[in-house]
């Protein structure tokens, strides 16, 4: 990062105070005519590190009467001499179809992976399905033919039965995880190659367990919780004071935050299901200073020509200007832009989900915690802290969005009060 600021500075002769639209669009035209030519993931590199240093520098900002202009990645890659753009090997994926495969490929897809993505962006399947699937198809190819990439649509059903069993017997997987990889082969046979597999051999089914969550006291919730501050603080207390799910925290809009009703509006959670959670009194003012501070970054990526941000499938198509709205921008957005692994465009996206979980782990382990303290943790406390504090399951099962009320009962055992309060008969002597 800093090399390309440093280079931008140099093209400047060293004065910032000319680094405005036409100057950024000049240097991105030279970085296209490199020999040899950039790779796609150093524009974006080089992109990224212009655009945070002029915003932090408030420089190059347009004026009123000047429309801002567009991020100059697509005018580097269109000037380089060579393809940088990956997609250029399959038209199917291209940009003008609406698909882009992701910026950082190095080698063209074979073709029946450009078809399953194709098809999975079609029915307007999420992203992380679209990896999952094409890695689990993949790995089906090595089993039909070991250390080479075989054609996954050689295979039969005694080849997937081959191929599930030995995930089952040598690998061990759970059986979730067996049902996933049984789930994409059937997708990619039936909605792929048109060609439904029907009944599959019996297989050796992967074992499956159930095991009691990891509930932590009220005492190491706080213990927990004093170990960070910040916007990773607001987002534990999220996390435990509304129960979210990592995905739905990181998510969040800033039009899902009800100041006035005291409450958050979870929209798509797990299943598509929308539902209502608390907010949390006490973090209401760290948020609302929080959401200032972000509206100001919405405004200076706005003045330097970006500010967008990823809109639902049918938003986008319909109302494309929504996608600069206020309302619509993420709680908790990333620290710097990042290209959109399908469209191609570049935008600010909300905060990975790795650095929420990194930070739930850390702050477990300076709490001095015996427990395995994970993000998930903290929601099963707070499910389990309120049936102790008397709240009746049916209430609870809402909060958590669970479609059956016998997943929320496994608190219940964590409770040790499935209906009586149960002592140890060793206690009783």
């Amino acid at each position: 990062m800093m090399r390309w600021a440093r280079d931008f500075v140099i093209s400047l002769g060293h004065d910032l105070s000319r680094a405005g639209p036409e100057q950024r669009l000049q240097f991105f035209q030279t970085l296209g005519r490199r020999q040899p030519p950039l790779k796609a993931w150093q524009l974006t590199q080089a992109e990224q590190a212009i655009t945070l240093l002029c915003s932090t520098l408030a420089c190059g900002q347009p004026s009123p009467d000047q429309e801002p202009r567009p991020l100059a990645r697509e005018v580097a890659i269109d000037t380089a001499i060579g393809s940088a753009r990956v997609d250029r090997h399959h038209p199917t994926l291209s940009r003008e179809g609406g698909l882009a495969p992701s910026p950082w490929r190095t080698k063209p897809m074979p073709p029946w992976e450009v078809r399953l993505r194709t098809v999975i962006r079609q029915m307007n399947y999420s992203i992380r399905t679209e990896d999952t699937y094409a890695d689990w198809i993949r790995r089906f190819g090595r089993h039909l033919e070991p250390g080479a990439d075989a054609d996954p649509q050689r295979g039969t059903p005694s080849h997937i039965q081959s191929f599930l069993e030995d995930l089952a017997v040598r690998g061990q997987v759970a059986a979730s995880t067996q049902r996933q990889a049984m789930n994409a082969l059937l997708f990619f046979f039936k909605h792929v190659c048109d060609q439904p597999l029907g009944d599959i051999p019996a297989f050796a089914p992967a074992k499956g367990a159930r095991h009691l969550p990891v509930v932590l006291t009220k005492d190491e919730v706080r213990a927990v919780l004093a170990q960070v501050h910040g916007t990773i603080g607001v987002m534990m207390y999220l996390l435990y004071g509304a129960g979210l799910r990592v995905m739905e925290c990181v998510r969040l809009r800033v039009q899902d935050v009800d100041f006035g009703h005291g409450r958050l509006i979870i929209r798509f959670g797990k299943g598509g299901k929308d539902r209502v959670v608390p907010l949390p009194q006490r973090i209401v003012e760290p948020l609302q200073a929080h959401l200032q501070r972000v509206h100001q970054l919405h405004e200076q990526d706005l003045a330097l020509g970006a500010g967008v941000v990823f809109m639902p499938t049918a938003l986008a198509r319909k109302a494309p200007g929504m996608a600069k709205d206020w309302r619509w921008q993420y709680v908790f957005p990333a620290a710097r832009l990042s290209v959109d692994p399908r469209s191609g465009a570049v935008r600010r996206h909300h905060v990975h989900e790795d650095c929420l979980q990194t930070a739930v782990r850390d702050a477990g382990r300076k709490a001095h915690i015996d427990k395995r303290v994970h993000c998930h943790a903290l929601r099963h406390s707070f499910a389990t802290h309120l049936l102790e504090g008397g709240q009746d399951i049916r209430t609870v099962q809402e909060l958590l969005g669970h479609s059956d009320v016998s997943t929320t009962m496994i608190y219940t055992h964590v409770l040790n009060k499935p209906g009586l309060s149960v002592r140890s008969p060793a206690d009783q002597l």
